[in-house]
């Protein structure tokens, strides 16, 4: 899809969105929390923005937090890898995110003022690790909506029986004791807390991990085409896919029916069909 298309079709799709969600967004009390879960390439940053401009555009105070955002940093995953997995070192599976900053962050955010302003925590991918905090933003208006976007938002734990098989050769060959895979599903299990503090979730579902992994190649070709440092081959791009297989696929399984808005797309990210619950869900 041509870029100028894309961006239209997005701006549609939060218009229709944030219309489906106004009546409770208005209602809320507290800063509307919207989880919005989709894999790699499903375009969930774009649609996070749009949301944003838009909301704001209403005159509702707006801002979104990417999980992106809260990876811990190289020397962080270095440490954690060395005391328990060596694949730590990876950023990506649960168990590599600084879960106690996103929940500060969301907390402080509903006290934001001008006296007491919020930084928002940033993430540099092409560094490998975060923002110094003076460069993160500030926030100074509580705001009425916050659009918190990721690759696993709202995916629950797996089973210990799920864990026992090797999904793909990374898990074969370099952790055939199932440590690492056990360890982010703890971490996972960590983060249903976090789930639950969601007023909503849209998922954007893609049609298979297949098509997940040419997503992700699309976008790392412009990469290597200018020789970027951090740009993979594809060797290594399919290694590094491998890291989030498992919860890929256990996402595509399990979120549709936990989501309260499922936006399905096919392999060209078009949308085919948009499924709403009649119930609505309630902050615990």
């Amino acid at each position: 899809m041509p870029k100028r298309d894309a961006s239209t079709a997005t701006d549609a799709l939060a218009q229709r969105l944030l219309k489906s969600l106004s009546s409770r967004i208005l209602a809320a009390r507290h800063p509307f929390l919207l989880g919005l879960s989709g894999l790699q390439g499903s375009g969930k940053s774009m649609l996070a923005a749009a949301l944003v401009r838009q909301a704001r555009g209403r005159g509702w105070p707006a801002q979104t937090l990417s999980l992106d955002d809260v990876y811990l940093g190289r020397r962080a995953r270095r440490e954690r890898a060395a005391r328990v997995h060596s694949l730590l070192r990876t950023r990506g599976v649960p168990g590599t995110h600084d879960l106690d900053l996103l929940r500060t962050t969301l907390d402080a955010l509903a006290e934001a003022s001008a006296n007491r302003p919020v930084a928002l925590p940033r993430f540099d991918k092409g560094r490998d690790t975060r923002r110094p905090p003076s460069r993160w933003p500030r926030v100074r208006v509580p705001p009425r909506l916050i659009v918190l976007e990721g690759w696993c938002i709202g995916v629950p734990a797996q089973s210990d029986a799920a864990l026992r098989t090797s999904m793909n050769a990374l898990e074969r060959d370099e952790d055939a004791d199932g440590r690492w895979r056990r360890y982010a599903n703890d971490s996972l299990e960590a983060m249903q807390d976090l789930w639950k503090r969601l007023d909503a979730l849209i998922l954007l579902q893609a049609p298979d991990w297949p098509t997940v992994c040419r997503w992700r190649a699309q976008a790392e070709a412009p990469l290597r085409a200018r020789g970027a440092p951090q740009a993979m081959n594809t060797t290594a791009l399919r290694r590094f896919m491998q890291h989030y297989e498992r919860l890929s696929r256990h996402a595509l399984r399990t979120l549709p029916p936990r989501a309260d808005i499922v936006i399905a797309l096919d392999a060209a990210r078009r949308v085919i069909s948009f499924r709403e619950k009649a119930v609505s869900r309630r902050r615990r």
